[in-house]
């Protein structure tokens, strides 16, 4: 089992473990289309409330099957998460106490409207010595500004201040 495996089962345990525990509220608010709010034993999701899964199309998820796929009735825009699903994966991670997981799929939501090569792109100017600071305001300029992604550019911005600080920009080495 990989690392990473090993950390995702991990973290499933230990949800499947708080249950309801945590009932605090979050910044997701109420789910869509729900009375109450998500938490631990809603996850998976997937098995639990499938129903509040769709594709980018608005497939429900249920209709991603093989013999879809064969027929054509299911394309490759289907088989991509949405920020609604990601936000209430948020939710549920919000509501077992753990608020940093929330933040990582607050920050996916947003990267959902990005070009798969501008993630990339992306991930590399993150990069030790990769990027000047102007560069890194920049893209969070541009994150903001023309993907709507305020908490992405807040990141890169909070990195060219560090980055800064700890002489990480291109040019310091």
């Amino acid at each position: 089992m990989s690392e990473v495996d090993d950390l995702v089962a991990r973290i499933a345990a230990q949800l499947q473990q708080s249950g309801n525990a945590s009932s605090a509220s979050t910044s997701a608010g109420t789910s869509a289309g729900s009375e109450k709010e998500l938490g631990a034993a809603d996850y998976p999701l997937f098995e639990k409330h499938p129903d509040q899964i769709k594709t980018p199309s608005g497939k429900n998820v249920e209709e991603i099957t093989l013999e879809n796929v064969i027929n054509g009735k299911v394309d490759a825009k289907d088989m991509r998460i949405t920020p609604a699903t990601l936000k209430l994966q948020g939710e549920i991670a919000a509501n077992a106490g753990r608020p940093a997981i929330q933040r990582n799929f607050q920050r996916a939501s947003e990267l959902t409207s990005v070009p798969d090569d501008v993630v990339l792109d992306l991930y590399n100017s993150l990069r030790p010595f990769r990027s000047t600071k102007q560069e890194l305001l920049d893209t969070a300029k541009e994150l903001r500004d023309k993907y709507h992604a305020p908490i992405c550019a807040g990141w890169f911005e909070e990195a060219a201040e560090n980055y800064e600080v700890n002489k990480k920009l291109k040019g310091d080495n």
